[in-house]
């Protein structure tokens, strides 16, 4: 059965002609079930360039509203979009882009009592969220359900990046075994963020949600450090 009608064929022919992708490539990745956690600044890139490539399904879980400040770096919204859901808006962005692919909205919080269930529909979750207690309850949730988790993180200049919980590898609390007091972190809002780092992360998270699709060989066990000032990475093996 032809798993790809036409504009498909045509729209990831480019993609399609690498060896290391081809016909049976796009075929895992039109397969593959992405939640994509946040759609702000890490989200956005993600979330564009997973339904570019042909994600088949992908999740989105937001209960934010779109913001004027945020416009600098969540560049998938525009101007009219401000005070719209960013999960909804995120949504109707990528499938007027690429109608072919199946987008599982939760316009929520994700938080303890709905992580299991929502996590437990996606075959890889990607981890765009801003704060220590959403990322520890994914990572948690994902190492009980044995799904893959690309995690990120940026402030200012910097930016992390780290797959954990893959093929055997670690995962967040094998290098911070326990969450930060919020107080005292630096965080976006109070320190800023240049609008292209989270492209950068977010684009990078992308690529290796695909690599884990396609079974590519990546980094486990370490994380990526990257200084978009001085550019200059930093590999730290946990």
């Amino acid at each position: 059965m032809l798993k790809f009608n036409k504009d498909e064929l045509v729209r990831y022919s480019r993609q399609m002609l690498l060896p290391e992708i081809g016909f049976a490539g796009q075929e895992k990745l039109k397969d593959a079930k992405v939640l994509v956690v946040g759609a702000g600044g890490l989200g956005c890139p993600l979330l564009q360039y997973l339904s570019a490539g042909g994600i088949g399904t992908i999740g989105i879980i937001d209960f934010d509203k779109i913001e004027l400040h945020n416009l600098h770096r969540q560049i998938l919204y525009t101007t009219d979009d401000v005070g719209k859901q960013k999960a909804f808006t995120a949504a109707d962005k990528i499938k007027q882009s690429n109608p072919n692919i199946n987008c599982i909205v939760f316009n929520e919080k994700l938080q303890q009592s709905n992580a299991e269930e929502i996590i437990s529909q996606f075959d890889i979750v990607a981890d765009g969220s801003d704060n220590f207690a959403t990322r520890y309850l994914v990572n948690d949730v994902c190492v009980k359900l044995n799904k893959p988790l690309v995690f990120g993180t940026i402030l200012k200049f910097q930016g992390q990046l780290a797959v954990f919980n893959y093929n055997g590898s670690k995962n967040l609390r094998n290098i911070y075994p326990e969450p930060p007091n919020p107080e005292d972190v630096p965080n976006c809002d109070e320190n800023g963020v240049l609008g292209i780092v989270p492209g950068i992360i977010g684009s990078m998270m992308c690529d290796h949600v695909i690599k884990i699709i396609l079974d590519h060989k990546i980094n486990i066990n370490t994380l990526m450090l990257f200084d978009l000032e001085n550019y200059t990475m930093k590999l730290l093996s946990y």
